[in-house]
This record gives C-alpha cells, sequence and structure tokens, in this order.
C-alpha cells in the first residue's frame, strides 16, 4: 500500500514543482519491422539455393536530458529476427547501447560531445550512421564542434581497444579501426553549399607466422580526403556532386583511389495545393578499383563507415558489408524518377547501368580483358504516411548479370532471376525521416 502511494506522492510533487526540470527530459523510441524475400540480394544466388524469407525488427528506447550547459543522450536498442529465440527464455544477446554521449556547450558557438555516436553527414557516402541495417552504425569518438551561422567546422578523434587491458595496445576487432581523426568543414551562401573533409583511418596490421605467432604488428594508416558535398541549386534544378581521394597504406600495400560522382535533379511540381510533384535525377558514380592482373598498388576506393544502401543498387552487391571490396571498382549509371501522389504517397523507381573501373581479365585468356559490364538493376520503391508517426515502406528490385558479373561472384552458376522484395513498417513518432534507405 505504501509503494502507491509515495509513487503518487512524488509525480504530483514533481508536476508542481519541478516542470522545469520534467521539461529538459525526454523519452521516445522507434519500431522497425521488415520482411524481406533474398533472391540475389547482397551476393548473387546459385542456381541450387533457394530463397530466404524472414522478418526482422528494431526496437530503440531513447532518452535525453538537455540543460543550458550540458545534454545527455542514450539509446538502447534491441535487433532481432522473428522466432530466432524461444518463447520462454530468461535473457539473450540482443540488446544493446547505440549511443551514449554527453555535449557541452563552451561558451556561444562551441561545443564538446564525449561518447559513442552516430557520425552523420552530408550526403552519407562516407560518414553515415547506417539507417537501412537494423543495428546502424555508431563510433566512440570525442567531437569538438564550432557552429556559427552557416559555418560549421567540426574535429574529432577516436581510439579503440579490445577492453582494458594491464599490458600493450594490440587492437584485434575485425573492420575497425584504431585510431582515427576528422576535420571537417561546411559552409552554406546565396545557392550554394560546400563541405570539406579529412579522415585518417589507423588500423593494425599484423603479420603471423603458422603457428599463429606475431611476427609484426604495427598501426597503418589510410587518409580520404574530399569535397563530400558540392550543390547548386538553381529554382527547380539541383547539381551536385562530391569527390574522395584516398592515399596512405592498407594490408601493407600504398592506396591511390578516388570515388567521384555527377547528379542532376529537377523537380516539376504538379499540384501545389494538394502537394504533387514529379523529380527526376540522373548521375554517374565513378569508384576507383584495382585491376586484376596488377596488385602493386591498391587502387580500390572503400566508402568505409558510409550507409552504402543508397547507392548502386539496393539490392546491396556493392560496398555493403564488404562485397566488392578491394575488387575492380564502378562505374554506376543511373536514372531515377519519384512520383509523390501527396506529402504522404510516393512511389520511385531507379535504373541502374553497372560496368566495373578496372580491367578485369580472366585466366583462361590473361592478353583481353573481359567485357566490362556487370548488369543493371532496378528498384521499385513505394511509400506510405499513415500519420506523423506511422509509415509503410516496401520495394521489388531486379539485377540482369552479366557473365563478368558472375566471373567476379565466383559462386558457381547463377539462377536466371535474382530479385529482393521487402514491407517495412516504421514507427518513429518524433523523428523527421519516416522513410528509409531510399535517396533521390
Amino acid at each position: 500500500m505504501k509503494k502507491p502511494i509515495l509513487l503518487i506522492f512524488f509525480s504530483i510533487f514533481g508536476f508542481f514543482q519541478f516542470p522545469a526540470l520534467l521539461a529538459q527530459f525526454t523519452l521516445d523510441g522507434q519500431l522497425i519491422q521488415r520482411a524481406e524475400y533474398r533472391n540475389g540480394f547482397g551476393r548473387l544466388i546459385h542456381q541450387t539455393d533457394s530463397p530466404a524469407g524472414f522478418i526482422a525488427q528494431r526496437a530503440r528506447i531513447q532518452a535525453s536530458y538537455r540543460s543550458d550547459a550540458v545534454s545527455f543522450y542514450m539509446s538502447v536498442q534491441d535487433i532481432r529476427t522473428w522466432g530466432n529465440t524461444p518463447q520462454v527464455k530468461a535473457s539473450d544477446g540482443f540488446l544493446s547501447v547505440h549511443e551514449a554521449y554527453a555535449e557541452f556547450t563552451l561558451g556561444e558557438s562551441w561545443q564538446v560531445k564525449l561518447g559513442r555516436q552516430e557520425l552523420n553527414y552530408d550526403n552519407f557516402r562516407f560518414l553515415g550512421n547506417l539507417d537501412w541495417a537494423l543495428q546502424g552504425r555508431a563510433h566512440d569518438f570525442a567531437l569538438v564542434k564550432y557552429e556559427k551561422n552557416e559555418q560549421k567546422l567540426h574535429l574529432g578523434a577516436g581510439y579503440n581497444q579490445n577492453g582494458q587491458s594491464l599490458s600493450g595496445t594490440l587492437f584485434t576487432l575485425p573492420n575497425q579501426y584504431k585510431f582515427a581523426q576528422m576535420a571537417r568543414y561546411e559552409n552554406r551562401w546565396d545557392n550554394w553549399h560546400l563541405s570539406l573533409l579529412f579522415w585518417n583511418d589507423g588500423r593494425q596490421y599484423i603479420e603471423r607466422n603458422n603457428a599463429g605467432e606475431i611476427l609484426r604488428s604495427e598501426t597503418q594508416f589510410r587518409q580520404t580526403l574530399g569535397i563530400p558535398s558540392l550543390k547548386y541549386q538553381a529554382g527547380n534544378t539541383l547539381v551536385s556532386g562530391f569527390y574522395y581521394q584516398q592515399l596512405g597504406n592498407w594490408q601493407n600495400d600504398p592506396v591511390r583511389a578516388f570515388d567521384i560522382n555527377l547528379q542532376v535533379i529537377q523537380t516539376f511540381p504538379l499540384g501545389q495545393a494538394e502537394g504533387q510533384s514529379f523529380r527526376l535525377g540522373g548521375g554517374l558514380e565513378v569508384i576507383s578499383g584495382t585491376p586484376t592482373d596488377d596488385r602493386s598498388v591498391n587502387r580500390s576506393f572503400s566508402p568505409l563507415y558510409g550507409t552504402n544502401h543508397l547507392y548502386n543498387g539496393y539490392m546491396d552487391l556493392f560496398y555493403v558489408g564488404g562485397t566488392h571490396e578491394n575488387s575492380v571498382g564502378l562505374a554506376d549509371y543511373y536514372l531515377k524518377g519519384r512520383m509523390s501522389f501527396s506529402p504522404r504517397f510516393f512511389v520511385q523507381l531507379d535504373g541502374h547501368w553497372f560496368n566495373s573501373q578496372a580491367d578485369i581479365r580472366n585466366a583462361n585468356q590473361p592478353t583481353v580483358p573481359m567485357d566490362a559490364h556487370l548488369g543493371k538493376e532496378l528498384d521499385l520503391s513505394a511509400g506510405y504516411l499513415f500519420n506523423d508517426t506511422v509509415s509503410l515502406q516496401g520495394g521489388y528490385s531486379q539485377f540482369f548479370a552479366t557473365e563478368t558479373m558472375e566471373h567476379l561472384q565466383n559462386n558457381g552458376p547463377l539462377k536466371s532471376s535474382q530479385n529482393w522484395a521487402y514491407l517495412m513498417l516504421i514507427v518513429r513518432p518524433t523523428m523527421k525521416n519516416k522513410f528509409i534507405g531510399i535517396l533521390l
């Protein structure tokens, strides 16, 4: 009897005595449930393999506290596939912390942000929160921010270790940097938007003998310099592009790689009162690669921490989850069209023509490069917003592979039909982005 009374008392007391304190604390969340049919998604499927189908979900609880001097944010998430745990269980390993950071105000324009946080910038090509993947991506990072009017300067660094060791600094987690330093500048004026990026990525390099003993251990650094955003808006026409250059060393090889994009998007207003419009976009992205017969220099660009599902087709056959990494690169010619029937409903169709950027040679005919054409992909997407909280999104993709693509995949004879489909329910009460993983 005492506990309910105390709870009611403190609730009433807090409501009347601490309204300002309560206003600084926010509790919200999100729920994403996605059903998928995979018949060539992520890797082209062998002709004897059966398609996959499942339902997976992300549930996040997000809490924040804000004052004039400091803010604190924490996001806890549960990522699971329906049925992958028993109905009756004591615990499982699917709950984790996605973000946990504090941000301090230093003067009028300076802030310091420390802890586990998303690095989500520009077009998300190189630094993105990987929102399409249910688990997302976050960095253990220290960030210093200067922001005044349209100018932004962010300086950051990260240092990672396996754990709290008593000796040594050997770092062995796969696909993670040991050191990272970042500098990013952004400015807007008139119809222009420009950003500049420097990223220094230091990874542990280890050589072992047959017995597993370490023969050599060092940190090798790879630098990425870029213009992540260069945009010009002229009425209903948007011209944009980006450029990245990679230098340094990776896996004991020198790196000389690049990624360049040019895109034009035209918006055609159809019904101002109803919010109807048609957007047509076309462009080219060229990602450098390494010829199969000359690997003395690594010329394969790596979009290390980007939300790569947004680019190069939604079947994730290129640069997602390690696919097509350290390979022959890509030239992606694309055309996209989105029909918005209202602010709540859209249908979009994307077409991609994929070629290799570097030469591919078959061991049977080493003197003649193979056909550079890798395949074509069609991506149909649609989304409907029920209200400000709940949206429904779905899509269907078809990939038309060539013999060259089959050779690169090295997965044996492929099915004649390679496709993927999904249907996703998104519940995001407080977030602006009601749809996920679609770019135009």
